[in-house]
């Protein structure tokens, strides 16, 4: 018989897939346990909440600090004491067990907010290396999870605290990591992606890319690509040009399924996103988003690459020239590709969301699954 527990558990996450994917997947599974969920986000993510009950999702206040300036700072630190005392409120009135942060900014106030109320804390970080909003909570909080081992060998303090969990994914990923890695033949099926909302340099490389190929090789792939909207009429017509087989979309619902499928996907490497190839198990050529402060993306590929699971390409070498060699080379040679994808399914961890959930009641006092 699964635990209940006499008060909620309330998780907070910012207005990004890749932390809302994660806290969506902890709260499945510790409904799964008889425990109801609250969402603490800010107004992005609170539309993308399919989760959670409409009554048990709560707009907190919040910013992201843009910059160094005092003007910026005050501003910053303005709002989001806002978003404290709303915090406070909320944790007042719905009295949860325990209060679970999955990184960016709006986590700030709700974790403060539970750590000054006496109310137990987890966070979890979904990149390789600690994000701002949670290395500012780490010190404060009760216990952390982690997606990869490691992150605090250098400070062993938080060392302590954390957990190795792995990053939780959606049950359409678990789904699709059913599927075993597809048999070498015809077509060569291309996945290319760059985030929710695409990513342009995807739209200006891979199908300049993919025209540099041998005719035969062309011949041979069938791709999918995501493009913002603005992208995806040049994007066909390169395709076009090529004679290619191409399926150009600002938005692929099925994402996970259509992962599955592909013999090799080319995309950024957000925590999600390498959680998602992990869990299913494909190979991938990586180019992590640029200029980040944390460098959280560029850690992310190279955790896929030491694991041989994929090649990671800064954006500065991410040419049409050094891509269709890249192609050519993972294309001849179908046995690499399917030990990469064998490489990546070994970093993945399709029992994230319940080693999350044990964790969670544990931090909360009140019981384990049965």
């Amino acid at each position: 018989m699964a635990a209940r527990a006499a008060a909620p558990v309330l998780v907070t996450a910012g207005g990004t897939g890749g932390h809302l994917f994660p806290a969506e997947a902890l709260a499945t599974a510790l409904a799964e346990r008889g425990i109801a969920v609250h969402l603490a986000t800010d107004r992005r993510a609170a539309r993308f909440g399919g989760a959670f009950a409409q009554d048990a999702i709560h707009v907190v206040a919040s910013a992201t600090l843009r910059g160094r300036n005092p003007i910026a700072l005050t501003r910053t630190a303005a709002v989001l004491g806002v978003g404290f005392v709303q915090a406070l409120a909320l944790i007042g009135r719905i009295k949860p067990a325990a209060v679970i942060g999955f990184g960016g900014y709006p986590t700030i106030p709700p974790v403060m907010a539970a750590t000054w109320r006496g109310v137990p804390t987890l966070i979890h970080d979904a990149n390789a290396v600690i994000g701002r909003a949670n290395r500012l909570l780490a010190p404060r909080v009760t216990a952390i999870a982690t997606t990869f081992p490691n992150v605090f060998d250098n400070e062993p303090v938080l060392a302590l605290k954390a957990t190795l969990t792995g990053n939780p994914v959606r049950a359409a990923v678990v789904a699709a990591a059913a599927s075993p890695y597809p048999a070498d033949g015809d077509p060569f099926r291309l996945l290319v992606f760059g985030g929710s909302q695409g990513a342009r340099v995807m739209a200006d490389i891979v199908p300049a890319a993919i025209g540099r190929l041998d005719p035969s090789l062309r011949r041979r792939l069938a791709i999918v690509q995501q493009a913002r909207e603005e992208d995806v009429g040049r994007v066909r017509r390169a395709y076009e040009k090529a004679a290619v087989a191409a399926e150009i979309a600002p938005f692929f619902a099925d994402l996970p399924a259509r992962m599955a499928a592909s013999h090799l996907v080319i995309a950024r490497s957000g925590a999600s996103t390498v959680a998602e190839l992990s869990a299913i198990g494909r190979p991938s050529i990586l180019v992590p988003l640029p200029h980040a402060i944390d460098q959280d993306q560029f850690a992310n590929a190279g955790m896929l690459e030491r694991a041989g699971g994929a090649r990671r390409l800064v954006q500065d070498s991410f040419t049409p020239e050094r891509l269709a060699g890249e192609l050519e080379k993972l294309a001849a040679s179908p046995q690499r590709l399917a030990a990469m994808a064998a490489a990546a399914r070994s970093l993945g961890r399709l029992d994230a969301a319940d080693r999350l959930a044990d964790l969670v009641l544990q931090v909360a006092g009140i019981g384990t699954k049965q």
